[in-house]
């Protein structure tokens, strides 16, 4: 059992160095911002539709887990989700920290009532336990859900397993269930029993949170695909892909 334990801890260490700097970057702040970007809500015209800002920057947090899960395998792209959720949580405590340090907002000083926006800007960045909790919770299933099925979507790519076509299938399919997953869990878990949203409104939310973010994987499918076969040629995470298979044998 602990040669199992140092094992693992050997492979996530081998990951942390494998996996290119720039997209654990991108993946992270994706994760921070979003839940910061998720207190805001999109007025929209009929009120059984429900949607908020954090659509605008989580299709990245699925893009980078569809470009880790075809190099490195789900295991490894569900780790790294894990890591920036934890990284997450982290910054959360320091800007929970910051909303009790007594002071003054920029913002503040130009408006007529200081105190108000001041105090709706510490309550914005230190947050609420039950929505940290509950995307934290939404976002680690829907990865977990999003990476395991884009492997398993492989199986069918049997012509061309390696391209495009194959890329875009299994990314498509992965990202809106795993979108709908997060959306929906985040919804029931949070907004169902906290924000008075109704079943329909939780479900619809979910639906069309889904379709928007959907877009915008269709939109950069291209790029996600392209910075794939630039890894594969140069080689990279040549490190950690020869470890498990080391692990293997």
């Amino acid at each position: 059992m602990r040669s199992r334990i140092a094992n693992e801890v050997l492979q996530f260490r081998v990951l942390l160095r494998s996996v290119p700097s720039l997209t654990v970057v991108f993946f992270t702040v994706s994760v921070v911002v979003m839940n910061l970007l998720a207190n805001k809500s999109i007025s929209l015209p009929v009120n059984w539709l429900a949607l908020d800002c954090g659509i605008i920057v989580s299709w990245v947090a699925f893009l980078s887990m569809d470009m880790l899960t075809r190099r490195f395998g789900p295991k490894a792209a569900t780790e790294i989700a894990i890591t920036a959720a934890v990284v997450n949580l982290l910054f959360c405590g320091f800007l929970f920290a910051a909303s009790k340090i007594p002071g003054i907002w920029a913002e503040s000083m130009s408006s007529d009532a200081p105190d108000a926006v001041g105090n709706a800007l510490d309550a914005t960045f230190g947050g609420t336990w039950y929505v940290l909790l509950g995307s934290t919770l939404a976002f680690v299933v829907s990865a977990f859900v999003n990476n395991f099925l884009n492997f398993f979507l492989r199986k069918f790519c049997k012509n061309a397993p390696q391209g495009f076509k194959s890329y875009i299938f299994r990314s498509y399919i992965s990202t809106a269930v795993g979108q709908f997953t997060d959306n929906l869990v985040f919804a029931f878990s949070v907004s169902y029993f906290f924000f008075g949203w109704s079943p329909l409104q939780c479900v619809v939310c979910a639906l069309t949170g889904m379709i928007a973010e959907l877009l915008c994987e269709v939109v950069f499918s291209r790029l996600g695909y392209s910075v794939c076969i630039r890894w594969e040629r140069d080689n990279v995470g040549k490190e950690y892909l020869d470890l498990l298979g080391e692990a293997k044998k």
